[in-house]
């Protein structure tokens, strides 16, 4: 049976024959490319997910309990220095990494291409996304006389158009011997009814697989290798749009080491004694409003994407197949005729993984409890909450409090 064959099996077999029909129109190359797709994609899996699309979510009260934090704000000072310490050995030992998400467009805020190259107004001249965590960075390398390594998530869609920013801006005085970029995976589109979406490229629609894909995204392309070589104990996981993201928090690190030797992360409860970040929309209202003794919320703790890891973790995640969430979106196709259709209403499934959904994988995280206004300031909408607008009065606001501290 000749590749072809097989393709056209599998497709069968999963009720996919608009795409054997695509097959058959395509000339030699274009055939063999969309072979090697299908051969790469794992159509079981497909399967489960759109079936998935068909089950409501459950959560049940009796089954989720507050977890405990620590507050930044209210650690004595023998203990923010015990932590420090702890902190800056593992730093200043090289053995502490930071990865970047940056796959995503900055379509939201009106901007054309990768998110990380969208300048912030602020003080005037600006500064791009990627140039204030290049800066948070330098200024602790500086610190601690090191250079850490930095790994920089792409898509395939971004992932060029990134390279070539960075190297054009000189990765902003950053060491690039220490700056990898590598590409987040990704999974095909379906429509409503299971069918797979087919691209103006005439190849299966794809689209990244979710912040969630980043632990599996670094063992395949051989970053964990790399961090390993390194020597790297301690991963930071981060988004690139957080503008007051402290990426080589001490505090934090020297927490996690302190608290327990296992993995660590931010997030809301606990679910049937795992770790778990529930939306605050999925929480029943009853629990969202639920105080402890201290008069504190009891589910009180959002998840801003400030994640810490030892390095066994994020290998034995990224083994480790998560749970994907589907999102129900506009996405344009091509039809059996080589027609391309533009929806005007939400026409299909995208699959997404989420980083949270990782901490189910252990017994227990540790949780440090930060300020809005010192550790997030979002770049997410073009106006409004979470907006340039906020985000820049929140990063000058922030850096004027420290500079005045300092004098």
């Amino acid at each position: 049976m000749d590749k072809t064959e097989e393709a056209a099996d599998i497709l069968a077999e999963y009720n996919q024959q608009h795409i054997i029909t695509l097959l058959k129109k395509l000339d030699e190359a274009k055939k063999q490319e969309l072979i090697e797709q299908i051969n790469n994609i794992d159509f079981h899996q497909l399967k489960e997910l759109y079936d998935n699309t068909k089950k409501e979510i459950e959560i049940k009260e009796n089954k989720i309990v507050a977890i405990d934090y620590l507050d930044k704000e209210k650690l004595s000072k023998n203990e923010t220095e015990r932590f420090n310490n702890l902190g800056e050995n593992i730093i200043v030992n090289g053995k502490y990494a930071v990865v970047t998400m940056a796959g995503g467009q900055g379509t939201r805020l009106g901007h054309t291409g990768p998110k990380g190259t969208f300048k912030l107004d602020v003080y005037g001249k600006g500064k791009y996304l990627f140039e204030i965590l290049a800066e948070n960075l330098k200024e602790a390398n500086k610190k601690y006389n090191v250079t850490i390594p930095w790994y920089i998530m792409t898509s395939k869609e971004n992932n060029n158009a990134t390279q070539e920013f960075l190297e054009k801006n000189n990765y902003f005085g950053y060491d690039k011997n220490n700056v990898m970029l590598f590409e987040q995976g990704e999974l095909p589109l379906m429509d409503t009814d299971g069918k797979l979406l087919i691209g103006k490229d005439l190849k299966i629609k794809e689209a990244s697989d979710g912040n969630g894909g980043v632990f599996c995204s670094l063992r395949k392309t051989g970053m964990l290798s790399d961090m390993k070589e390194r020597g790297v104990k301690w991963v930071f996981i981060g988004g690139v749009d957080n503008v007051l993201l402290k990426m080589a928090d001490v505090t934090l690190l020297g927490m996690a080491i302190d608290r327990n030797p296992k993995e660590r992360v931010g997030v809301f409860c606990k679910m049937n004694g795992h770790p778990k970040v529930i939306e605050y929309s999925e929480l029943p209202e009853k629990m969202a409003e639920e105080v402890d003794n201290n008069g504190e919320l009891k589910f009180g703790e959002s998840h801003i994407m400030c994640n810490l890891f030892t390095i066994d973790a994020v290998e034995k995640i990224s083994k480790e197949p998560l749970i994907y969430h589907s999102a129900f979106k506009k996405n344009s196709y091509v039809d059996e005729n080589g027609k391309e259709i533009i929806p005007t209403e939400p026409n299909s499934y995208k699959f997404e993984a989420f980083i949270f959904d990782s901490f189910e994988l252990f017994d227990d995280i540790a949780i440090l409890r930060g300020k809005r206004e010192d550790d997030f300031a979002p770049v997410k909408n073009k106006e409004g909450v979470d907006s340039p607008k906020t985000a820049k009065e929140l990063y000058e606001k922030y850096w004027e409090k420290i500079n005045k501290s300092m004098n």
